[in-house]
C-alpha cells in the first residue's frame, strides 16, 4: 500500500521532490495507469498532490446525480496507482507555483520544491460577481461537495428553485439529472448563447425537446449579470427567481495561474507546446483543463489523450529522450446522458437519442473505472 501523507493547518518546513503530479484529474489518472501497466516507477521521492484520495469521474456525474449510479461506481482509489508507480499520495491542494524558483506551495503553507512539474489542477467556474449574496452559488465541481448540497436539497428542496447556468454539455446533463433527482423543484436552465452551440443544429434540436419534456424551464442568450433579492438578472432584465444557482458555465482559470510565472494566455489559462510542455519552461508539464493549446478543447475526451501522451513524455523528458507532440482530434464523439438510462449521440453532424447510445455510454463509462482500479 502507498504511503498517502495528511498535512495539518500549519506552516511546515520545505521540502524537496523530484516529480510532482499536481491534481488527480483524467490525465493523470492515465499516465498512472499507462505507467503500472509498463512498470515504469517514477523517481525516488515522487509525489502526487490531489485535494482527494479519489479520481472522480466525470462522465458518471449525471447518473450519480440521478441516482443510477453510486459514488463508488464513479470514484478510482488514487493509492493502488501510486502504489504501483512508486509515488507518494499527499491529500492536499495547490495553491501557488513559482516557476523561477521551482517551488509551488500547500494549502497548509508547506512549501516544496521540484525538478519536474506535472499539472493537472483543472479549472473552475466564474461565480457572479454583482450578487446581494441572496442566492447561493454552488460550483458543479468538485463533485463531492456538490454531492452533499444535493443530498441537502432533497432534505429540504429549494421553495423558489434552482437555476443552472451554462450552454454546454455539462450544464445539460445536469440539468436533466437535478430534474430526476428533484422532480418537484422549479428548475431552469440560463445559458448566455444558444444551448450546445459548438453541436449541429440536429443535436440542439433533439436536447432542446429533452428539455421541455422533463419541463426545465429553458432561457436563451441571456447571460447572468447581477443577482438582487433572489433574482436573476440579465442586463436589467429579471430572468427567473432561485434559491441556488449552480455553476455549469465551463472553464476560468484558477488564480494562481497568472502569478506563477508560467506563461499563460488572454483568459489565463499555462500555454503549453505540443509535447504539453510549458512555453519558456520545459520541466513543467500542463494538461487538462489548465492548458492552453490550440485545438485541444476543454473536456475529458480531450484529457484522457493528453494522459496518453503524457505517460511517454515524461519518462522521457526525465531520461533527456525526444519527446512526442500531441495531435488534438478534430472531431470528438459527444454522449450526453439525459438522465432517464439513454443518451444523445452528437459526432459531427449526425445525431442520435435512445436506449441504445445510453447503453453505449454506460459501456464506455465503466469501462473507463475498470482499467483505472488495479
Amino acid at each position: 500500500m502507498t504511503k498517502i501523507k495528511t498535512t495539518s493547518s500549519s506552516v511546515t518546513a520545505s521540502s524537496s521532490r523530484a516529480l510532482v503530479l499536481a491534481g488527480g484529474g483524467h490525465a493523470h489518472l492515465v499516465a498512472l495507469r499507462q505507467w503500472a501497466k509498463q512498470r515504469w516507477q517514477a523517481p525516488p521521492g515522487s509525489i502526487l498532490i490531489s485535494p482527494d484520495c479519489h479520481a472522480w469521474y466525470s462522465g458518471m456525474m449525471p447518473g450519480l446525480i440521478a441516482a443510477r449510479f453510486s459514488q463508488t461506481d464513479c470514484a478510482i482509489p488514487l493509492a493502488d496507482l501510486c502504489a504501483a508507480t512508486g509515488i507518494e499520495l499527499c491529500v492536499n491542494e495547490l495553491v501557488a507555483v513559482d516557476a523561477a524558483k521551482q517551488q509551488l506551495q500547500l494549502a497548509n503553507g508547506e512549501l516544496m520544491a521540484y525538478q519536474w512539474l506535472s499539472l493537472n489542477t483543472g479549472s473552475a467556474p466564474l461565480p457572479i460577481a454583482n450578487t446581494d449574496a441572496s442566492v447561493a452559488q454552488i460550483a458543479a465541481k468538485p463533485f463531492p461537495a456538490f454531492m452533499q448540497h444535493l443530498k441537502n436539497w432533497q432534505i429540504a428542496p429549494p421553495l423558489t428553485g434552482i437555476a443552472v447556468v451554462g450552454g454546454g454539455a455539462a450544464a445539460f446533463e445536469l440539468a436533466l439529472a437535478l430534474r430526476k433527482s428533484l422532480p418537484s423543484v422549479p428548475l431552469s436552465l440560463l445559458s448566455g448563447q444558444a444551448v450546445l452551440a459548438s453541436h449541429a443544429n440536429g443535436v440542439r434540436r433533439r436536447a432542446i425537446r429533452f428539455l421541455s419534456d422533463a419541463g426545465v424551464q429553458l432561457q436563451e442568450g441571456g447571460t447572468v449579470t447581477e443577482i438582487i433579492e433572489g433574482s436573476l438578472l440579465s442586463g436589467g432584465r429579471i430572468l427567473c427567481k432561485a434559491e441556488a444557482l449552480v455553476l455549469a458555465t465551463g472553464a476560468g482559470a484558477l488564480p494562481w495561474y497568472l502569478p506563477s510565472g508560467l506563461d499563460t494566455d488572454e483568459t489565463g489559462f499555462i500555454r503549453v507546446s505540443a509535447t504539453l510542455q510549458s512555453v519558456g519552461h520545459a520541466n513543467v508539464f500542463a494538461v487538462g483543463d489548465c492548458a492552453s493549446l490550440l485545438g485541444s478543447q476543454r473536456s475529458g475526451v480531450f484529457s484522457v489523450r493528453h494522459g496518453s501522451v503524457l505517460a511517454k513524455n515524461i519518462p522521457a523528458l526525465i531520461k533527456q529522450q525526444s519527446l512526442m507532440s500531441y495531435q488534438p482530434q478534430k472531431q470528438a464523439l459527444a454522449l450526453l446522458a439525459t438522465a432517464d438510462g439513454g443518451a444523445l449521440m452528437s459526432y459531427g453532424g449526425f445525431s442520435a437519442q435512445g436506449r441504445l447510445p445510453g447503453l453505449w455510454k454506460d459501456y464506455l463509462d465503466r469501462s473507463f473505472i475498470r482499467i483505472h482500479q488495479l
